[in-house]
């Protein structure tokens, strides 16, 4: 399948058998998880570098500079998303919450993203029942196709949650993760993630919360929840066909106007304009 057919489909698996990897520069408008069956060598992403091999998983975005240089011959799973909003048929409201989650907080470095060991030897049975189901093409392939690839994103979404925190070093507290990813987990319900709430949540006061989190997260409350919810509308403009009234209720603005002047306020342009400008982009790339 080419890369351009890949723009017309929710999503896409295949596995390849390689000893050089296509050169897959230039702009793309899917991300991908990468799953090495066999084989080692090296994988460079934004100019790092990080040895490969067996049972490594790696994320990749459409920002991300990736290229892997094959010392033995390797097989290589893909798993690869295009217009992950777009298609609701695909995916359930859950997962394209949790896949927003993976691709917002992954930090784009070298290195395997699967950190916790038990989940190593979980990913590889998974990815091998996708590739049988891919093969055989069986009675209730797409159902069962579904709940394994379900199965492999929630893995995916354990291990960057855990290790791979937004704007969080490895000296932060375990408390001020927990609650950047309540933040995260309840961005859809406004009333949730109000300084009150999150004080009554976490058994700490309002006037301590405002100067905890600014310490360890260099920015105020306020400030992490409207940035975090204009890269959510970001990633709705670019890969979805919601209309503007669709996101604002979604992502609990009172109506169209106020999200846009919310998301002018934070990016300088209006969603519609933006929304035009990145399909501009993306057409003359192709």
């Amino acid at each position: 399948m080419t890369l351009h057919n890949l723009l017309y489909e929710p999503y896409t698996i295949h596995f390849e058998t390689l000893d050089v990897f296509p050169d897959t520069r230039g702009k793309k408008n899917f991300f991908e998880l990468i799953f090495v069956l066999s084989g080692n060598g090296e994988h460079c992403i934004n100019q790092h570098s990080f040895s490969y091999k067996e049972n490594h998983m790696f994320l990749i975005t459409p920002q991300d500079c990736s290229k892997f240089y094959i010392e033995e011959t390797s097989i290589f799973f893909f798993l690869r998303f295009s217009n992950i909003y777009l298609s609701r048929n695909g995916f359930s409201g859950d997962i394209i919450r949790r896949l927003e989650y993976i691709l917002h907080n992954a930090n784009h470095k070298p290195g395997c993203i699967l950190k916790n060991q038990s989940d190593k030897a979980l990913i590889r049975p998974v990815v091998e029942a996708l590739l049988r189901e891919t093969v055989n093409n069986d009675l209730h392939q797409q159902e069962i196709t579904m709940q394994l690839i379900n199965t492999l994103i929630v893995i995916v979404a354990r291990n960057i949650a855990k290790y791979l925190p937004h704007k969080i070093e490895s000296t932060t507290e375990e408390r001020i993760m927990e609650i950047l990813h309540y933040i995260q987990r309840n961005i859809y319900q406004p009333a949730t993630i109000r300084t009150e709430r999150i004080c009554k949540e976490f058994g700490i006061s309002e006037n301590y919360l405002g100067k905890y989190f600014k310490q360890h997260n260099g920015e105020t409350l306020q400030s992490y929840i409207n940035n975090y919810k204009a890269t959510l509308i970001e990633h709705r403009l670019k890969y979805s066909d919601l209309r503007m009234n669709e996101i604002a209720d979604e992502l609990g603005f009172t109506d169209e106007s106020h999200l846009n002047k919310f998301f002018k306020l934070k990016r300088g342009i209006s969603p519609r304009k933006y929304r035009i400008d990145f399909q501009k982009d993306q057409r003359s790339s192709n």
